[in-house]
């Protein structure tokens, strides 16, 4: 099967990357995003992100010619989405459902350049049953080809969904490297979408059904949340019975048949805090223990807002005639997880909001950002460099583990007044 132009719908962590990767084997690229400063930035040969590696391989790819970024489909061999499919949630019901606008968004996008042999591959993290939702969507807007829920084996248009799994911060070697599960909703559509990885992938390729690759995603990234939110209920739980719990889980972890992952702030990111939701609105009545997990780890940045309440209240005890407005709190960290710019879902950034509304001055500490995101764009809020926050902040809020405040430990270890919500100190 021959893939001589290929279009990557979508980007943005996973999209660009991705989009990348395939051009430095040598193939068009195009690729498609409705942001038209992502367009215009990946043309001049830059990125728009933050992600090492990416920017010598997506100016490689577009100085010489197989990369360029449009802000509509055009026709290619095979098309791979790799879209936002965030949750809507409803909380006085606690029910979370998929969004799948932007899939169908894309879906009618590039329906209009669709050809008899194309593929169609669905990336986008998803509950089962999109990618079927997709290609009925493809199918309605194109009624003179033919689809795999119709036509089978002899459909004009292959289907298939291959999740990303991979790891922001190691995104471009994860791409190459990791093993992918494809799975077509016909045996000719996996075939065709295997080959289509294994012009870059070099890890190993596993074929299975559309529903079942869509569910080893969200199965992966549920069990990762499970284990978390042991560890962040563990923390919850020495914090009352003065004990320190990375100590503990350390100890424990001597054990040969336990390892007990890192408490933290909670949960972020596109992929863990999202995905458990997705099974459990599928299936509500069978999924109590991943809703208990999620509740867990959506609980754990109430739990450190706690710690940082009973921290301005001793202080305006101790300096009577105080007000909140005296207090400066310096939130080290914004991001989902350490060394990236990628704030969804944030559990930090949700902290660092809240604490904005307690009255304090807020000093916000991410290096690996130029401005404050529309959230925190307030008149007691400053983006400010580690050394100045740890100068004047009265409380210091340790949310996300970057690499540049480990050079910074022997000062907060000093200090008075720190909240070390994911163990940078110990």
């Amino acid at each position: 099967m021959k893939f001589e132009t290929i279009s990557i719908i979508g980007l943005g962590y996973i999209g660009l990357p991705t989009a990348a990767v395939i051009a430095s084997r040598r193939k068009k690229v195009i690729g498609v995003d409705v942001n038209q400063y992502a367009v215009d930035t990946i043309n001049s040969g830059h990125i728009h992100i933050v992600e090492p590696e990416l920017d010598m391989i997506v100016h490689a790819a577009v100085t010489e010619g197989y990369l360029q970024a449009k802000n509509k489909p055009q026709p290619a061999d095979a098309f791979m989405i790799a879209v936002p499919t965030p949750f809507i949630s409803d909380e006085e019901s606690r029910h979370h459902k998929a969004d799948l606008s932007y899939i169908h968004a894309a879906s009618k996008a590039l329906a209009p350049v669709l050809k008899a042999g194309d593929l169609v591959v669905l990336e986008s993290t998803s509950p089962v049953g999109t990618t079927e939702k997709m290609s009925v969507w493809l199918a309605d807007a194109r009624p003179d080809l033919t689809f795999p829920q119709t036509h089978g084996e002899d459909s004009d248009i292959r289907i298939a969904h291959c999740p990303e799994r991979v790891l922001p911060g190691h995104v471009v070697r994860e791409l190459v490297e990791n093993d992918r599960v494809i799975g077509g909703m016909t045996k000719k559509c996996s075939e065709s979408a295997k080959a289509l990885y294994q012009i870059f992938v070099e890890g190993e390729c596993f074929v299975t059904t559309a529903r079942t690759a869509e569910m080893t995603k969200l199965t992966e990234n549920s069990f990762r949340d499970v284990n978390i939110a042991f560890a962040n209920e563990l923390s919850i739980i020495c914090q009352k019975l003065d004990i320190n719990v990375w100590e503990l889980i350390s100890l424990s972890n001597r054990h040969p048949r336990v390892s007990i992952l890192q408490p933290g702030a909670g949960v972020g990111g596109h992929c863990i805090a999202v995905d458990p939701w997705f099974i459990v609105d599928s299936c509500p009545k069978e999924t109590q223990l991943i809703r208990a997990a999620r509740e867990v780890n959506d609980h754990k940045p109430k739990w450190v807002l706690h710690q940082v309440n009973n921290s301005i209240e001793r202080i305006l005890g101790e300096n009577p005639g105080y007000t909140s407005r005296d207090i400066t709190v310096a939130c080290l960290g914004i991001s989902f997880k350490p060394n990236i710019d990628d704030l969804r879902e944030s559990p930090a950034l949700n902290i660092a909001n809240a604490i904005v509304g307690f009255g304090c001055q807020v000093q916000i500490v991410e290096p690996n950002i130029k401005c404050l995101p529309k959230a925190l764009n307030h008149s007691n809020v400053d983006l400010v460099p580690i050394n100045l926050s740890l100068d004047k902040a009265d409380i210091v809020c340790i949310l996300v583990k970057h690499d540049e405040f480990f050079e910074q430990t022997h000062i907060l270890a000093n200090k008075q007044n720190v909240i070390d919500a994911v163990g940078l100190l110990s």
